[in-house]
């Protein structure tokens, strides 16, 4: 803090946004720790325009002290990454000649971002429920009139409803997962998971699927009795999507197999743990669409993924899960190469 404004310390370091009190010719008299850290140590006694370059920012002080009133304004600085900032300008009548205006700005990065993903998140909810609420009330006024007598059509007609109202349900029952899975999410669980059990659970589940591709499900955990903490439904719904998904993409005849192994580490949360391999021998993924598998409706292909009854929630579903459990997914896919999902998880008592 400048020491010629020791008053001004305690109050406005308590302040965590930043916070630079101007005189009348915009000089820094008083600058609080936050803002000693975005812009430098030494910034006491510069004039603003060395500090602060932005424009608006500049005129909109030069208007305060011309006796002007100044909207909240709404700046974003591009490096070294973006970061978008509010900005309160008002003067500032303490009695002191040297305080003439009072700036604070606040990083809004992080709410703007929540923000625009919940606007995507409704763009897309809404998108994906009229594509099959079209469809379903197209046919239903086709049935009401022009094929109102024809059973060829009703029977036709009907059968496309009824996949229509399949895909909504899918749709409904994977938003109310996600949401409850995000809300429990700053909660880890603790209970005490079998993962040979749960495995052989989930194949025994799928086992008839496969056999319609001609697939094999295999699972191969050796000498383990693996156990691990958690919630034993999420992670039932983790690996039954993973499952489900390599049958999905898997070409016909080759196998599906689950591998269960001891982990030294867990990526980036560290302890022992175990992980979960599900591989595939499907056509593989683009290292650009990688990334990008977990955000919610993300499809490579979207036709492919909706004619197969994809929601496009599934592995968003499978993050949050495991990220519940103190887990990691790493996902491990070449072009050609068939595909991997890793699921890593924390050794349980």
């Amino acid at each position: 803090m400048d020491k010629q404004n020791p008053k001004y310390s305690a109050l406005i370091d308590a302040i965590p946004d930043t916070v630079l009190i101007l005189d009348g010719s915009r000089r820094v008299t008083a600058a609080n720790s936050a803002a000693r850290h975005q812009l430098g140590a030494d910034i006491a006694g510069r004039d603003l325009s060395r500090v602060v370059r932005h424009p608006q920012v500049l005129e909109a002080v030069r208007r305060v002290l011309a006796g002007d009133p100044v909207p909240v304004l709404t700046i974003s600085s591009p490096v070294p990454v973006r970061r978008d900032f509010e900005v309160h300008i008002a003067p500032l009548d303490c009695g002191e000649e040297a305080a003439k205006v009072l700036l604070i700005q606040r990083d809004v990065t992080d709410l703007r971002g929540a923000e625009m993903m919940r606007a995507d998140f409704v763009a897309n909810v809404s998108h994906e429920l009229r594509s099959p609420l079209s469809s379903l009330v197209g046919f239903i006024e086709t049935l009401q009139g022009p094929a109102h007598d024809d059973p060829a059509a009703r029977e036709r007609f009907l059968a496309i409803m009824a996949e229509e109202a399949q895909r909504m349900a899918r749709l409904i029952d994977d938003l109310l997962s996600l949401s409850k899975v995000e809300a429990s999410e700053h909660i880890p669980p603790g209970d005490d998971v079998d993962l040979k059990a749960l495995l052989q659970r989930v194949i025994g589940t799928l086992s008839v699927r496969a056999e319609e591709k001609r697939m094999r499900l295999e699972l191969d955990i050796g000498e383990l009795e693996p156990r691990v903490a958690g919630d034993v439904d999420q992670l039932t719904e983790v690996f039954h999507n993973l499952t489900d998904n390599a049958i999905k993409y898997g070409r016909d005849g080759t196998p599906v197999r689950i591998t269960v192994a001891a982990a030294d580490r867990v990526p980036d949360v560290g302890g022992a743990g175990m992980a979960v391999t599900v591989r595939d021998e499907s056509e593989g993924i683009a290292a650009e669409h990688l990334p990008r598998l977990t955000e919610r409706f993300y499809r490579i292909d979207k036709g492919r993924s909706r004619s197969m009854g994809g929601t496009g929630l599934g592995l968003a579903i499978v993050k949050h899960i495991v990220n519940r459990h103190r887990g990691r997914l790493v996902i491990d896919s070449e072009v050609g190469q068939g595909s991997a999902f890793i699921v890593y998880l924390p050794m349980g008592r």
